[in-house]
Order: structure tokens, then C-alpha cells, then sequence
């Protein structure tokens, strides 16, 4: 691994790197988007992008080390509120955008100055996205865009989208489809919240009626939007399922903390069955956060592979164990949700709170949303295991000729 230079670059550059960014940039006293703005421009966002995208070129294995270091020294993120922007259109953004894309959205995305979303899912098209039906016709230097997506995250606060969109009907449905970077504040684009079950709607539907999107805005050739959705759609299980928190924290924190609250330290025949309970809970926390650790600081370059697949299974099954277990602690006052939980709008993606409760019903859409488990299971057996492959008649068939409901 070498830097811009072609000099060799290992965590010792690299930490001469930081900490010669952070005593010029101390986090205690500079604003955070000047903070984020020059650690970008530094190419300490992310390492393994190109030079002048926020990285130095270097191995992707130097991501996680830089990522601590500038945790443990106090510094800012805006990965939180801006999760499918940092997650999933950046990486994407840097393999198949052109330069201008890279030098117009890379910075912004990173100091959290415009959020993202992502335009993939439709009512007909959910577990099967290329079967989507949202249609861009070309029009000149411009495509004008119909069409419907379903539970877009964060999309009302969103300055630009991530679209997958038809573009050639009478193409094989993997085929037909090519990839655009959306204005959400566009003429044409109407967003609308679909609430969940916890009162919140961090979920949206949108709407798009002859909106334009300039033709300089798609990403990846046209007809090759598939490419550019899987290497969107691989980097959002690594996003959701690959978090690396401390030792003991998180869910199973939560957890912990309930047992406490109602065993203390009893020996009771009922404590020591929910202890064992916990304990099994706990240690498939730790294995999962430790191999998660493992495979972010060995991932290459480019598209991950299907060890995202397996973190965000993981992920999203140990979550609701830990939060079942929360909840029966609870006891009888596990059975009530507070019913004047406002509906709102929040401003950034709410995967667990404190609230037992709340974060028992919001956790019952980890096995849903960025791949249902049952499509994880698929792709583990087919690209990992080696097993046959589902069915799929549809595979050479001209989209346009596929039944529809």
C-alpha cells in the first residue's frame, strides 16, 4: 500500500497522519463541519478512497484504525444522521461515479452538510428490486422520471437520492435498468412519511411526476444500473450489520441492565434461567462484534463481499433475541407501550433507544429492511456455500413480457 507518492503507508504514517491533523484541528475547539471539512480534505475520511476524495489511496484495512483514533481523541462524525450517505452512496459514488460526481458529492456527504437516501425499493419491487417499475425516458440531455419508491429512510430530510430506474423495458429485467443522483427538492418529487408501529417515520414514501434528472447525474453507464445497485446494496448490509461498538455495549447493554434492575444479585431458581439466558445472548454479542472487527479491518477494496450478507443476519436476529430477553425482564410492564409516543419526523435513522419497549417493536424490522433474512439465507447458500440456485424463470425474459400484480 503506498500514498499518493507511491511511498509505503502503515499505521505508523498513518498515525503521524492524525496526529499531526488533530493538533492543528483540536475537536474541542474547532467547529465541527470545519473539523469533518478538513479531515476530508487531509484524506482521512475514508483512507482507501482515491486522493482528492477524502482518502490517500491506501488500504481499506487503515479505514477502522482511523475511525478509532479519531473516536478516542473526541472528534466528531456525521455518520449517524447521515448513514446512507457515509454508508452506502459514498462507496458507491466512488466506484462508479465520474470525477465531477466525486468532486460535487464525496465532501458534502462526509461533513454531513447534505443528507442521502436510497431510491431502490418500490410496493411491487421489494425483495426483488430489479423487478422495479419507476421508468426514466430519455429527453435530450435530460430523463424525465414516473414512478413510485417505498420505505426510503430518511428521505425527508434529504437533499439528494440514490434512483434506480427503468430505463429500457424490452431488456431482461437485470438489464434494463440504469442508476441517477437525485434532487429531492427537485420539481416532480413528492415525499410523504409512512408511520411505524413506534410512532415514528423514519421511513417515506416518494413520488416522482415528470421530475428531470440531467443526464451529467446518472452514475454507471446506461443499462448498468444492476452493477451500481449491488455494489450499493452489499455496502448497506456491511453498513447495517458491521458496526463495531465497544465490548459489552449497545442492545446487549441494554439488556444487562434490565436483569439488573430486576434480579440484583438474587440466586433465585428465575434469575439464574434468565442469567443463562442473557450469558448465551452476551457471548453471540461479543463473537459477532469481534468478527465484524475481523472482517472491517481485512475488507478490500470495491464491492464487499458476502461477509455483509452475514453481518447483517447476524445483526439482525441477535438484536430481536436481546430485545425479546429485555422485554420478558420487564415483566408484566413489558406488555405496555406508552400510547402517546408522538408521531414524528426524526432526523436521523433510529435503530434502538434506552425505551425497552420502543426498541423491541423497532428492531422487529432489522430481519426486513436492507434484505430480508430470507434473501440473506439465499445469497450465503448460493455465493458461499456453493448451493443450486433459486428458480428463476424470469432471469432471460424481456421485462415488459413479466405478469405483474
Amino acid at each position: 500500500m503506498a500514498d499518493r507518492a507511491g511511498r509505503d503507508v502503515g499505521v505508523e504514517q498513518i498515525d503521524v497522519l492524525v496526529d499531526e491533523f488533530l493538533a492543528t484541528f483540536p475537536p474541542a475547539s474547532t467547529d465541527v463541519t470545519t473539523f469533518l471539512g478538513k479531515q476530508f480534505d487531509r484524506g482521512l475520511a475514508w483512507p482507501h478512497f482515491a486522493p482528492g476524495c477524502g482518502g490517500l489511496g491506501v488500504s481499506p484495512s487503515l479505514l477502522g484504525h482511523v475511525v478509532r483514533r479519531m473516536a478516542a481523541a473526541g472528534a466528531p462524525s456525521k455518520s449517524g444522521i447521515n448513514v446512507i450517505g457515509h454508508g452506502m452512496v459514498a462507496p458507491t459514488i466512488a466506484v462508479h461515479g465520474t470525477d465531477a460526481q466525486k468532486q460535487r458529492y464525496l465532501r458534502p456527504i462526509f461533513t454531513g452538510e447534505e443528507i442521502w437516501c436510497q431510491l431502490f425499493s418500490e410496493p411491487g419491487a421489494g425483495s426483488d428490486v430489479a423487478g422495479l417499475a419507476t421508468r426514466a425516458v430519455k429527453d435530450g440531455d435530460e430523463w424525465i422520471v414516473n414512478g413510485q419508491k417505498v420505505w426510503t429512510t430518511l428521505a425527508h430530510i434529504s437533499a439528494f437520492g440514490l434512483l434506480l430506474a427503468r430505463t429500457d423495458p424490452d431488456l431482461p429485467k437485470h438489464r434494463g435498468m440504469t442508476a441517477f443522483l437525485v434532487d429531492m427538492h427537485g420539481e416532480g418529487v413528492e415525499v410523504r412519511p409512512l408511520y411505524q408501529a413506534t410512532g415514528e417515520a423514519e421511513f417515506n414514501e416518494c413520488f416522482f411526476t415528470d421530475a428531470q434528472v440531467p443526464d451529467t447525474e446518472r452514475i454507471g453507464g446506461v443499462g448498468e444500473g444492476w452493477n451500481v445497485a449491488i455494489t450499493t446494496l452489499m455496502n448497506e448490509r456491511v453498513s447495517i450489520g458491521s458496526q463495531v461498538p465497544p465490548r459489552g455495549s449497545g442492545p446487549i447493554a441494554h439488556a444487562v441492565a434490565a436483569f439488573e434492575e430486576r434480579f440484583g444479585s438474587s440466586a433465585s431458581p428465575e434469575a439464574i434461567a434468565e442469567k443463562d439466558r442473557l450469558m448465551t445472548l452476551w457471548v453471540q454479542a461479543e463473537v459477532t462484534r469481534l468478527t465484524n472487527l475481523r472482517a472491517s479491518d481485512s475488507r478490500k477494496a470495491g464491492t464487499p463481499g458476502p461477509e455483509g450478507s452475514v453481518a447483517k443476519l447476524a445483526f439482525a436476529e441477535l438484536n430481536q433475541k436481546i430485545y425479546s430477553l429485555a422485554v420478558d425482564l420487564l415483566g408484566p410492564e413489558g406488555m405496555l407501550y406508552n400510547s402517546d409516543y408522538p408521531k414524528i419526523r426524526p432526523s436521523l435513522a433510529i435503530l434502538m433507544t434506552s425505551d425497552l419497549q420502543k426498541s423491541f417493536i423497532r428492531v422487529q424490522a432489522n430481519s426486513i429492511e436492507g434484505g430480508t433474512s430470507l434473501i440473506m439465507r439465499n445469497i450465503l447458500a448460493e455465493r458461499v456455500l456453493g448451493m443450486p440456485g433459486e428458480v428463476r424463470n424470469d432471469k432471460d425474459v424481456p421485462w415488459n413480457e413479466i405478469p405483474r400484480s
